[in-house]
């Protein structure tokens, strides 16, 4: 049995075992944990991103959660395409979940496969504008190909919603020079 075969049998058997009531994001936390994470004087602002971390990655299903958490350990041990095969089996399931195309995005991107990424970056910002890490991941994949100023307007934007990450101030203090009399 082929592993994206599997994934979809093992996501339907726990879809069809999990008869209690679903765990969404909590969107009144989300959006207070996104209002709170965009004050400046935050020095507890890894509290807040774990939190809002946690929100988002509650599909509201057992089983696409399980998925979600299989991928990302298949990223962690850099098997890109059991990541993939995970995450995939995740997002044909769960295709309103945002986190899920965000995950699959990086293990696309690790793979070296900037347009699949480019594409479950695109629908993870359709479906939650306020992702802050798939934002950084359009910027990086930006910055790589060459588009500077498109790369640093994903960070500006990335860095709008979540002003305490180092990584966003460092990428955008390395593009501005690189870009100034540029148009955006």
């Amino acid at each position: 049995m082929t592993s994206s075969l599997l994934n979809a049998f093992v996501a339907a058997c726990f879809a069809a075992a999990c008869h209690g009531a679903p765990v969404h994001a909590d969107v009144s936390r989300t959006d207070a944990l996104l209002e709170e994470l965009r004050r400046p004087d935050l020095p507890n602002w890894k509290n807040v991103e774990e939190a809002l971390w946690s929100e988002w990655s509650k599909s509201g299903s057992a089983a696409m959660d399980l998925l979600l958490e299989r991928g990302r350990a298949a990223i962690e041990a850099e098997d890109w395409g059991m990541a993939i095969a995970h995450l995939t089996a995740l997002t044909d399931h769960a295709p309103g979940f945002a986190e899920g195309f965000n995950a699959r995005a990086l293990a696309y991107f690790k793979s070296g496969l900037f347009g699949p990424a480019l594409d479950d970056l695109a629908r993870a910002l359709t479906l939650n504008p306020d992702h802050f890490a798939a934002l950084m991941g359009l910027g990086t994949i930006l910055e790589d190909t060459g588009r500077d100023a498109a790369a640093l307007a994903a960070y500006r934007a990335a860095r709008a919603i979540h002003p305490h990450d180092p990584d966003l101030e460092e990428a955008v203090n390395r593009l501005e020079p690189k870009v100034s009399g540029q148009a955006l």
